[in-house]
């Protein structure tokens, strides 16, 4: 993720004042820059975020305390309902049973700092003051992306025994059939919960793959129709995916390939420590969401002076004879399953 100051007169006085050596000014500027990057930066996060296309934005005032009545999210109205969430940031995510209540939910801050030389602003060195509100946002992007699929690894994982289908390759890595076979899965789970009624029979909409397994699917635009192992599709097909540098959709599912997933990468060893069966190194997986439920769902808090959801203020730890300045920005967020209907997946051993 990249952000950079443009070269305007006002936001060079700005940095230059930041740096000045008068307290009164630097203070008075450094607040000023502070307010200004605290949207900026909140608007990055949610555009760099793969997170932000699974969960939907429950905004709470700060010091409330958040809550979600699960009987307007499920509509399955009686009984109980397992929902998964995380108490502390990096924690381990836990299920709960819960009635059709009110269900209350833990947050948690995840804050950065960031400083540097005041010299550098008094040269009006735009790149550097880039530079840190630039680590600032990616240290806070990280470790939201880690809480938010923290949450949708653990209950894909406390459902594997009905919400994975398990396929182990003969020619190739991956095939339509193990996507055909996950929509079915999906449109199963669902009219299991509503009694095999279609009428809450919801379908996958998004997958999230590998690097490798959208490698695989570029990969259909040249393999030879009816040749062994390859995957026939007309040529209007290949036709769009080779244009297109891959194809973004298949049977109206969105693909969306992330780093983070693959074999030996972060998300499957993490999902490995959450089913010990699937291995790291050697399995791929593919995550399969509903996300016409709004199943999964991120409390964030709304604080109060800026109505902003990331804030970001200058860091007065440091002294005149330092000569450094400094920022910190902080928000307060939540993330949880209340519907473990709208994640599936695929285990390719």
């Amino acid at each position: 993720m990249k952000l950079r100051l443009k070269n305007t007169p006002e936001q060079v006085e700005l940095v230059r004042a930041m740096g000045s050596r008068e307290g009164s000014v630097a203070k008075e500027a450094t607040e000023a820059f502070a307010a200004f990057i605290g949207p900026v930066v909140n608007k990055v996060l949610m555009q760099a975020s793969t997170a932000s296309a699974v969960y939907t934005d429950l905004p709470f005032d700060e010091d409330d305390s958040p809550s979600i009545p699960l009987d307007l999210y499920n509509d399955q109205g009686q009984g109980h309902v397992t929902t998964w969430s995380q108490s502390v940031a990096g924690g381990l995510p836990t299920s709960s049973v819960e009635g059709f209540s009110e269900l209350k939910v833990a947050t948690y801050r995840l804050d950065s700092a960031v400083s540097f030389l005041k010299r550098y602003a008094r040269r009006a060195r735009l790149d550097v003051v880039s530079k840190g509100v630039e680590r600032m946002a990616n240290e806070i992007l990280v470790k939201q992306e880690r809480n938010a699929w923290a949450v949708v690894l653990k209950a894909l994982a406390d459902k594997a025994s009905t919400n994975l289908v398990s396929v182990d390759p003969t020619t190739v890595a991956f095939s339509l059939d193990y996507l055909n076979q996950l929509v079915t899965k999906v449109k199963r789970i669902n009219t299991s919960y509503a009694g095999g009624s279609t009428a809450d029979a919801y379908g996958l909409t998004d997958i999230f793959v590998s690097p490798e397994v959208k490698q695989d699917i570029r990969g259909f635009a040249y393999q030879p129709v009816g040749a062994s192992g390859g995957t026939d599709l007309p040529n209007t097909v290949r036709d769009e995916i080779y244009r297109g540098a891959g194809t973004q959709e298949i049977y109206g599912i969105t693909i969306h390939d992330i780093v983070e997933l693959g074999k030996g990468q972060k998300y499957n060893s993490l999902f490995t420590e959450f089913y010990p069966s699937f291995s790291a190194a050697n399995d791929e997986l593919i995550v399969g969401l509903d996300l016409t439920k709004d199943a999964f769902v991120r409390p964030v808090a709304r604080q109060a002076e800026s109505g902003g959801t990331f804030t970001a203020i200058p860091d007065d730890q440091f002294l005149a004879r330092a000569d450094k300045i400094g920022f910190y920005g902080f928000l307060e967020e939540g993330r949880v399953c209340i519907d473990s209907r709208a994640v599936a997946g695929i285990r390719i051993s």
